[in-house]
């Protein structure tokens, strides 16, 4: 555990270097989380109604123990719509970023037009992959949800677990392979079985690192609506909003190191290419 973490913090240094070079990149985050937002204000009803299919069944089972309605079956495509359209836009922002860092790796000055040039060269492949995650993901949440008993969600949880693995490397597979759906997964697992220790062990270590820098920006948080609640406005105001700025930057760079580390560790996974931003004993670490 703690090599894996040492691990992860040498990946997050060395791409924040690459971050550093070019600070535009974290725009594709913050559009993303944009994009995101616009998305479910779009589709508030599908949503609304996905909380009613997320209620237990004895719920919202009929006395007669009628069959499925066609306002279920509506709720279902809405559902759908909703997690492929969240899913298009994260993947196709992805997409965009990662393309550029293979840029700054391969010797190049990337910009935003050539990030979202890569991500609209390939919008066949994320929309069909999107369609595919997207449908697994809303189908994986709806038996979590549906599930009562705890091994039952807990396997559940498991089987995300490894979906989410399985296809750590799609997005960049896509981005410089071209593949479609089914031929991206194939070489993601392909790719993840030789180094699929490594690999999550990197992740893990990043994720480590990522959830210590949200609790220190959640302490101004919580210590400015403590001074809020004892009547003093003037300190906790100010401190809530330094903490949810602190929160808000956390996340948009964590993403945007991320997804720089997966092009660094697919560049070398494909390739066998170390990017010169990063050590190669780091890169070497994580497989």
């Amino acid at each position: 555990m703690f090599d894996r973490t040492s691990a992860g913090w040498n990946l997050s240094k060395q791409s924040w270097q690459v971050l550093k070079l070019d600070k535009e990149l974290i725009l594709f985050p913050l559009l993303s989380g944009i994009a995101c937002l616009l998305v479910t204000a779009s589709f508030a009803v599908p949503v609304l109604a996905l909380v009613e299919v997320d209620r237990p069944t004895s719920q919202t089972a009929t006395a007669d123990g009628s069959q499925t309605s066609p306002t279920d079956v509506l709720t279902f495509l809405g559902a759908l719509a909703y997690y492929v359209a969240n899913y298009f836009v994260i993947i196709f922002f992805n997409s965009a970023l990662i393309a550029c860092a293979l840029i700054r790796f391969k010797g190049g000055n990337p910009t935003l037009r050539d990030g979202f040039s890569a991500a609209f060269a390939r919008l066949p492949q994320i929309f069909c992959w999107a369609l595919v995650a997207g449908t697994v993901g809303m189908l994986l949440r709806m038996l979590q949800s549906n599930t009562e008993n705890r091994l039952s969600r807990f396997l559940v949880s498991l089987l995300g677990v490894a979906w989410s693995s399985a296809t750590y490397f799609v997005v960049p597979v896509i981005v410089v392979e071209k593949l479609g759906p089914l031929a991206a997964g194939r070489r993601s697992l392909d790719i993840l079985r030789s180094t699929w220790g490594e690999s999550l062990g990197a992740r893990f270590g990043i994720g480590c690192i990522v959830a210590l820098m949200m609790l220190v920006s959640f302490v101004p948080v919580i210590v400015g609506v403590v001074c809020w609640g004892i009547g003093q406005p003037v300190v906790g105001i100010p401190l809530v909003l330094a903490g949810l700025g602190m929160l808000m930057s956390v996340v948009l760079i964590s993403s945007a190191l991320e997804s720089i580390i997966l092009a660094a560790l697919y560049l070398y996974a494909a390739e066998g290419r170390i990017p010169d931003q990063f050590q190669g004993d780091a890169i070497q670490s994580a497989f």
